[in-house]
C-alpha cells in the first residue's frame, strides 16, 4: 500500500493529459517556428510578386425577352397571330446556349483570340491586348501545326520589322507584306499607335497561335451566367480574366453573337416556310383556275343563274355540313401537302413548315423538334464534315423523327376522314330530301364546293405568306443588353490576405510537423510520461543535467541537483517505513546512463545525514567507481575476496578521499567468469555480514539490460534503483524494468530519471536551471 500511495501507477495517471508539458516541448524550438513563419511570408511575397497574374472580373446584365417582358410587341393586334413574335423563352435553356462551346468558338474567331501577343517579363511573358499591341497579325490560312508555333517580332521602324522564328533564323519584312510559312499564311500590319508614337520602335513582341477549340472550351467553362433573381428573366454574365479589356470584349461579343444566331435561326425558319407556301400557292392557283373554268362551262352549258327557291331551306342546312366538310377537307389537304413535302428526297434536310391550322400537340412537338435538329445540322456543317459522326447521328435522328411525323400525319388524316365521312353521310341525308332539285343543280353544287375549298385554302396560304414575309423583315433580337460589360478595376485574385495567411500557417505547421515526426521516430526516452506509459514501476525522482564533477553532493551545497538527491533520499526513507531498506542495488539498461554517478552521490547524500554508508562496486566487467572516487588501483577488492580465502573483510574496505566518511569496496581485478563469481554464496554472506556494520549498503552493479550479474544477488538486497537517462535510454529498454517489476525479479524496483534538461515542478530550489550569472551570485552567497 505504501508504494501505491507514494508512487501512483501510470494507469492511475493516464487519464489526465499534461497540455502544458506538450506546449513546452514545442516551445523549445520557438526559433524554428519563427524561421518557418518568416520563410512562409517571404515565399508568399515572391509567389505573389513573380508567379501570380492578377485577374479581374467583368460582368454584364441582359434581358431575355419572353411573352411577359416583350408584351409591347407580341400583343399588338397586327401581329397577335404571328408565332414568330411569340418569343417565349426558357431561361435555363438560354443559359446553356450562352455557355455552349460552338457559340464561344465563334466569339474567339471573330475577336481573333487565337493570336496572342506577349512581351518579356521578369519571370514569365506578359500577355498584352487591344490598344497595348502596336501591331496586328492577319491570318489568311492556318494549319493545325501552327498551334505549337511562336515567333518574335522586333520592330525596327514604322515600316519594317525583323521576325525571329525561334529556330536561329532572322528575317526582315515590311509591314503589310504577306508571309508564307509551312504552318500558315499571315500578314503583319502596324496598328495606329505605332505610326502615332515612336515608343514601340525597338520593342520586342512574341506572337503565339492558339487552338480555337481549346480557347472555346476554356472560356465556355470560365464564363459565369446566372439569373439576377428568381422572378426576373434578367441574366448576369460575368468573366474573370487577367486582361479586363479582353474580358469585356468577350462578354460583349458573346451577347452579340447570341443575338445574331437567334436572328439567323428565325430567318431560316421563315425562309423555309415562305418557300413551302410559294410552292403550294403555285399548285393551288392552277387547280383553282381549273375549277372556276368548270363552273363557268357548266353554267353556260345548262343556262343556270339561281338556286331553286323550293330547296332553299334544305340547302341552308346542307351548306352547314358542307362548310364543316370544307374545313376538314382543308386540314386533310394540309396534311397531305406536308406528307408529300416530307416524302420528297430533295426536302430531306429542309425545314418543315408550321402546321398552320392543324391543332395537334404531338404533331407540333415533332415538327418543332425536327426543325431544331435541322438548325443544329446546319450549324454543325459550318465546322464539321457531312460524314462526321456528329452529322451522321443528326441524320439518324432526323430520319426517325420524319418517320414519326409521317405516322402521326396518317393517323390524324385517318381520323379526319372518318369525321368527314360522317358529315358527308349527314349531308347526303338532307340532299336526298331535295329530290325536286334538278340533278344539274346538284352537280353544280359539287363543283362549287370544290371551288370553295380551293379558294379558301388559297386565301389562307396567301395570308400566311404575307405574315411570314412580314416576320422575316421585322425580326428583332430575343436578348436586350441592360448594362454592357463593366468592372475590372480591382483584381479579384489572387487573394493576398489568404495567401499570406496560408503561407504563414504553412511556415508554422512545417516545423510543427517536423518536430512531431522527429518525436514520433525518436526511440529514446524524452519525458517522464514516456516512462510512465511504458511501465507501472514507480518513479523515485528526476535529476537535472550535470556539468560538474562526479561528486556533487557536498556539505553546504544547495545546487538544484543536490536538492534532487535530497529529495530522492527522503522518498527512499518514506518508501521503507514498514520494512528494512539497508541494501540498495543500483543498475540500468546499459553503460553510460549514470548509475555510478548516482550511486556515489546517493551514498554521499546519506553520509550527510550521519549514516554509516558503504558503497560496493560490483560491476566486475567494467569498473569505473574507483577512478571516479580517486582510489588507487593497487588496493584489493571484491573479486580478490571472492576468489581467495585468505583475504579478510576489513582489508577490502577503504575510505574515500573525495567523500568524507564514505566507505568503499572496489571491484578489484576483472575475473574471467564474473557471472559465476557473482553467484557464489560467499558474496551473499559478505553482504549479510556487512549489513550488521553499516546503516546503508549501496551496490553499483553491471547494467541488467546487458548482463544478468545483478540478478544473482537479488535475494540479499532490499530495494533496486533503475537509472534511466533522457535522450539516451531507448524506450524498448523500459520493458526490462517493467518485466522486473511485474515478475519481482529484483526486490522493490524504482526508477530514477537522469539528465533532465527542463525545469522540474517540485518548487523553489528543485530542478531550477540557473544561468551563468545566477550561478556566480549563488556561489558568492554560499561562500
Amino acid at each position: 500500500m505504501m508504494d501505491k500511495e507514494l508512487f501512483p501507477l501510470s494507469s492511475e495517471r493516464a487519464g489526465e493529459k499534461d497540455i502544458r508539458r506538450i506546449l513546452l516541448n514545442y516551445l523549445r524550438y520557438w526559433y524554428l517556428f519563427l524561421i518557418g513563419a518568416a520563410l512562409g511570408l517571404c515565399g508568399a511575397f515572391l509567389y505573389l510578386r513573380y508567379y501570380t497574374i492578377p485577374k479581374y472580373s467583368v460582368y454584364s446584365t441582359v434581358l431575355i425577352k419572353d411573352d411577359k417582358s416583350d408584351s409591347h410587341l407580341s400583343n399588338e393586334s397586327a401581329f397577335s397571330d404571328l408565332e414568330i413574335f411569340q418569343a417565349t423563352k426558357n431561361i435555363n435553356n438560354e443559359i446553356e446556349v450562352l455557355q455552349s462551346e460552338s457559340l464561344m468558338k465563334r466569339v474567339a474567331s471573330e475577336l481573333s483570340l487565337f493570336i496572342g501577343y506577349y512581351i518579356e517579363g521578369r519571370v514569365n511573358d506578359i500577355e498584352i491586348y487591344g490598344s497595348e499591341v502596336p501591331i496586328k497579325v492577319l491570318v489568311n490560312d492556318l494549319a493545325p501545326p501552327a498551334y505549337r508555333k511562336s515567333f518574335v517580332i522586333h520592330i525596327k521602324s514604322d515600316s519594317t520589322y525583323n521576325l525571329d522564328d525561334n529556330e536561329g533564323k532572322m528575317y526582315t519584312y515590311k509591314f503589310g507584306q504577306q508571309i508564307q510559312k509551312p504552318y500558315g499564311v499571315f500578314t503583319v500590319v502596324p496598328d495606329s499607335g505605332l505610326t502615332a508614337s515612336s515608343k514601340s520602335i525597338g520593342s520586342k513582341l512574341t506572337v503565339k497561335f492558339k487552338n480555337v477549340q481549346q480557347l472555346a472550351e476554356h472560356y465556355s467553362q470560365a464564363i459565369q451566367i446566372g439569373p439576377v433573381n428568381k422572378s426576373a428573366s434578367v441574366l448576369w454574365v460575368g468573366l474573370t480574366d487577367p486582361i479586363p479589356e479582353k474580358a469585356k470584349d468577350i462578354v460583349n461579343k458573346l451577347i452579340e453573337v447570341y443575338n445574331k444566331e437567334a436572328i439567323e435561326d428565325k430567318n431560316l425558319i421563315a425562309s423555309y416556310t415562305i418557300d413551302f407556301i410559294d410552292e403550294r400557292l403555285r399548285y393551288l392557283t392552277s387547280e383553282l383556275s381549273g375549277v372556276e373554268k368548270d363552273v363557268e362551262q357548266y353554267k353556260r352549258q345548262h343556262e343556270l343563274t339561281d338556286v331553286n327557291i323550293q330547296a332553299s331551306n334544305y340547302l341552308n342546312i346542307a351548306s352547314g355540313y358542307n362548310k364543316q366538310l370544307s374545313d376538314w377537307a382543308i386540314q386533310i389537304e394540309i396534311l397531305e401537302s406536308i406528307e408529300s413535302y416530307l416524302n420528297k428526297d430533295e426536302n430531306q434536310y429542309k425545314m418543315v413548315p408550321s402546321t398552320l391550322s392543324i391543332q395537334d400537340v404531338t404533331l407540333m412537338g415533332l415538327i418543332a423538334r425536327f426543325n431544331e435538329l435541322q438548325l443544329d445540322r446546319e450549324r454543325m456543317l459550318r465546322t464539321a464534315q457531312p460524314k462526321s459522326p456528329i452529322i451522321k447521328n443528326l441524320n439518324e435522328q432526323l430520319a426517325n423523327i420524319r418517320s414519326s411525323i409521317l405516322e402521326n400525319l396518317r393517323n390524324i388524316k385517318k381520323g379526319l376522314l372518318i369525321t368527314s365521312n360522317n358529315l358527308r353521310a349527314n349531308s347526303d341525308e338532307f340532299e336526298s330530301k331535295i329530290k325536286k332539285v334538278p340533278s344539274m343543280e346538284r352537280e353544280l353544287l359539287e363543283i362549287s364546293r370544290q371551288q370553295a375549298i380551293k379558294q379558301n385554302l388559297y386565301l389562307y396560304l396567301l395570308q400566311k405568306r404575307e405574315e411570314t414575309a412580314l416576320s422575316l423583315a421585322a425580326t428583332v433580337s430575343s436578348l436586350r443588353v441592360i448594362d454592357p460589360a463593366k468592372g475590372g478595376n480591382v483584381p479579384v485574385s489572387p487573394n493576398k490576405s489568404t495567401i499570406y495567411l496560408m503561407s504563414l500557417l504553412l511556415g508554422i505547421c512545417l516545423p510543427f510537423a517536423g518536430i512531431f515526426i522527429k518525436d514520433l521516430l525518436d526511440d529514446k526516452v524524452q519525458t517522464q510520461q514516456d516512462v510512465q506509459h511504458l511501465t507501472i514501476a514507480p518513479v523515485l525522482g528526476e535529476l537535472p543535467h550535470n556539468n560538474y564533477d562526479t561528486v556533487v553532493v557536498t556539505k553546504g551545497n544547495r545546487t538544484p541537483i543536490v536538492e534532487m538527491f535530497r529529495h530522492i533520499r527522503a522518498k527512499l526513507h518514506f518508501a521503507a517505513v514498514d520494512k528494512e531498506n539497508k541494501v540498495i542495488l543500483i543498475t540500468s539498461s546499459m553503460s553510460g546512463e549514470g548509475k555510478t554517478f548516482f550511486a556515489i552521490n546517493l551514498a554521499a547524500s546519506l553520509v550527510l545525514t550521519g549514516k554509516k554508508v558503504l558503497l560496493i562496486d560490483l560491476d566486475l566487467r567494467k569498473s569505473t567507481l574507483s577512478d571516479e572516487l580517486g582510489l588507487s588501483e593497487e588496493g584489493i577488492g571484491v573479486s580478490d575476496y571472492l576468489v581467495s580465502n585468505n583475504v579478510p573483510i576489513h582489508e577490502i574496505i577503504r575510505s574515500s578521499a573525495k567523500v568524507t566518511d564514505l566507505f568503499v569496496i572496489s571491484s578489484g581485478p576483472t575475473p574471467p567468469d564474473p557471472t559465476e563469481l557473482m553467484m557464489s554464496t560467499k558474496l551473499a554472506d559478505l553482504i549479510l555480514e556487512l549489513k550488521s556494520s553499516f546503516d546503508f549498503i549501496i551496490i553499483d552493479t553491471a547494467p541488467v539490460g546487458q548482463v544478468a550479474d545483478a540478478l544473482s544477488i537479488s535475494s540479499v538486497i532490499d530495494s533496486t534503483i533503475y537509472i534511466v537517462r533522457y535522450n539516451y535510454t531507448k524506450k524498448r529498454q523500459i520493458e526490462i524494468v517493467d518485466e522486473i517489476y511485474r515478475n519481482k525479479t529484483l526486490c522493490h524496483p524504482m526508477i530514477v530519471l537522469n539528465d533532465s534538461k527542463h525545469v522540474s515542478s517540485y518548487g523553489y530550489g528543485y530542478g531550477y536551471c540557473y544561468s551563468k550569472e545566477e550561478k556566480k551570485d549563488l556561489s558568492k552567497k554560499l561562500i
